[in-house]
């Protein structure tokens, strides 16, 4: 694997799709436009390829000071479990570690909490904290 770690600095909607598709995303497949307005406006996205070919994507949305929003962490099924994550995530972090408050909503399994726990985050409610969260 020639895996690369880089900025995801020009938007190409047909393979940033196909990322989305692979792992059965739909809810931003359906509709393009929102997700090429929801890149334009992330604070900070990181790619990952294998030669040519994007297998990861993580996006942020925040402030760059107080609040980072990691909105978006997917890999393709046949690259997962393989470091791609977590290489992102470190990326990520170590763009924008300065910052205060780092949130992200994931799937509630065990697979999940492993992952982020490796990378140093804590459930909210072990803080004594909840969160809230309002959907269209």
């Amino acid at each position: 694997m020639d895996l690369t770690i880089k900025q995801y600095a020009d938007y190409c909607e047909a393979e940033v799709l196909a990322l989305y598709e692979s792992v059965g995303w739909t809810n931003y497949t359906r509709d393009p436009a929102m997700l090429r307005r929801a890149y334009a406006g992330s604070l900070a996205v990181m790619s990952a390829y294998d030669g040519e070919r994007l297998i990861g994507l993580v996006r942020a949305a925040g402030d760059g000071a107080s609040v980072l929003l990691v909105q978006d962490l997917l890999v393709r099924p046949e690259r997962q479990r393989q470091g791609v994550g977590t290489a992102l995530m470190r990326a990520l972090l170590a763009r924008c570690g300065a910052v205060y408050q780092i949130f992200l909503m994931t799937d509630d399994t065990p697979e999940h909490d492993a992952f982020y726990r490796s990378l140093g985050f804590t459930r909210a409610e072990e803080l004594g904290v909840c969160t809230f969260t309002k959907t269209a």
